[in-house]
């Protein structure tokens, strides 16, 4: 049975064309489906401010018309409405805010024998400013204010009609407005509280940053960036800003093919209060290469190029690349002296001064090469295996360099949605390994730098 086996395969390998037809075996790829590897995380440090002019605007937004209502008169035997009628002023003052807010303000007293002998309600309208004082702290990421009213300033002095007469009472008003001062003040850093909560605005703009984006056309290389963590210091008011530091720890992978999805959850990211975060941000990114996408680049590099040895010559038509027991198996169709499929084994490495993902240690298959033995001895010179191996590699310099290029526009001013700008530097990408999954060649780089977050303008 053997032998038959043997004259079948010789005659299939040698037929009457001046070519000779080879089929040899080809190396299954191992059978396991998924690509694993072991995700290494990055952390990326970004300092925050937001500017005291924005926490004004956003302020004067959420804050309009009807501020402050108090409709049961039995209690106090005071009702009071609270309108803002201009817009507030915010300044820093002692690593406090201070803020003035224009009133105006509808009272409704209930007057009985303690006030001048009368029975009877009066209403009074007034139109002036409070002076509030602010603590500032950032809690949940929401800026809380402990506020406390310092001063009232009238416009005019609150008058009744007594009699036919205006009485001045700015005297009554006064300590009255004195009870409410607790209130007016809570319903202040309530509004203030509303209208600074950054958590929404920090997650529109990680999800801005987690859209997936091409770094190469021609390489078809995508860079995706998915968060994890985000930690945040406690807020500090200085030079009429609010700074804190943001810390992300996220993946990031540089992925070659089609376009990756954007798997961005906001609910499932976490948001962590630190005492410190370190200043400096850490990118690691795994590089992915998927066979089919290597086995394309690597084809191209064999277009138009002869293998030849005396007058022999073959042709390269196509490359296709599998793993095997942690080696690549690099098939080569072929067309010339010798038509059909070769099959060579070999290492990834990586030459970081070319900058190219290489196969190392390459030789034929066993079976390859007992065939060859019989056919073509010519082929299996270390000059021919020589020049097949010099061209079965591809370069990742274009991708690194495409993919700092394509992320500087995220480092100079890049503002993911209004109001919100990111600046930064990134230094050079520098190797750390190559790994191989039975769907992929992975390699991962790291790189160094620092980024920043700007908060003033937002709608």
């Amino acid at each position: 049975m053997k032998k038959l086996l043997a004259i079948l395969m010789l005659s299939f390998f040698f037929g009457c064309s001046t070519a000779n037809k080879i089929a040899t075996l080809k190396p299954e790829p191992s059978t396991n489906n998924t690509m694993v590897y072991k995700t290494t995380t990055s952390f990326v440090s970004m300092p925050m401010e937001i500017t005291l002019k924005e926490i004004e605007n956003q302020l004067n937004k959420s804050l309009t018309g009807l501020i402050y209502e108090d409709n049961n008169l039995e209690d106090d035997e005071t009702e009071m409405k609270i309108w803002k009628t201009g817009t507030i002023k915010l300044v820093e003052k002692n690593g406090k805010i201070q803020s003035v807010l224009p009133l105006k303000i509808w009272s409704k007293f209930k007057y009985g024998t303690k006030f001048m002998g009368l029975n009877d309600t009066r209403e009074i309208e007034m139109d002036g400013k409070i002076t509030l004082e602010s603590d500032v702290k950032l809690s949940n990421w929401k800026m809380n204010t402990t506020s406390k009213i310092e001063d009232f300033e009238w416009n005019e002095s609150p008058t009744i009609l007594v009699a036919g007469k205006k009485v001045p009472i700015t005297y009554i008003i006064n300590p009255t407005l004195s009870i409410f001062k607790s209130k007016i003040a809570k319903k202040i850093d309530d509004a203030i509280e509303k209208s600074c909560d950054f958590k929404p605005y920090v997650l529109d703009v990680l999800e801005k940053m987690s859209t997936p984006f091409q770094t190469s056309e021609q390489y078809e290389t995508w860079f995706k960036m998915t968060p994890i963590e985000v930690y945040v210091t406690d807020a500090i008011l200085q030079k009429s800003k609010i700074a804190m530091d943001l810390g992300l720890k996220c993946t990031m992978q540089t992925m070659v093919g089609q376009e990756p999805k954007n798997t961005f959850n906001r609910d499932v990211v976490a948001f962590k209060a630190v005492s410190k975060v370190p200043d400096k941000t850490t990118a690691s990114v795994a590089a992915i290469s998927t066979y089919e996408s290597a086995s394309r680049i690597i084809t191209k590099n064999f277009q138009g190029k002869e293998f030849t040895s005396g007058k022999r010559k073959i042709v390269v038509q196509k490359v296709d690349l599998w793993s095997k027991e942690g080696k690549m198996i690099i098939a080569l169709d072929m067309t010339g002296s010798i038509n059909g499929t070769i099959y060579l084994s070999g290492i990834p490495n990586y030459n970081a001064i070319t900058k190219e993902i290489y196969f190392d240690q390459m030789d034929y298959v066993l079976n390859t090469k007992g065939i060859l033995t019989k056919t073509a001895n010519w082929l299996l010179q270390g000059m021919i295996l020589k020049k097949i191996q010099e061209n079965c590699r591809y370069s990742i310099k274009e991708n690194l360099d495409e993919g700092k290029k394509s992320l500087l526009p995220y480092l100079n001013n890049y503002s993911p949605m209004k109001g919100v700008f990111v600046n930064g530097t990134m230094n050079d990408f520098e190797f750390e390994k190559v790994e191989l999954t039975n769907e992929a060649i992975i390699a991962f780089i790291t790189t160094t730098g620092k980024m920043n977050v700007k908060i003033d303008g937002m709608d």
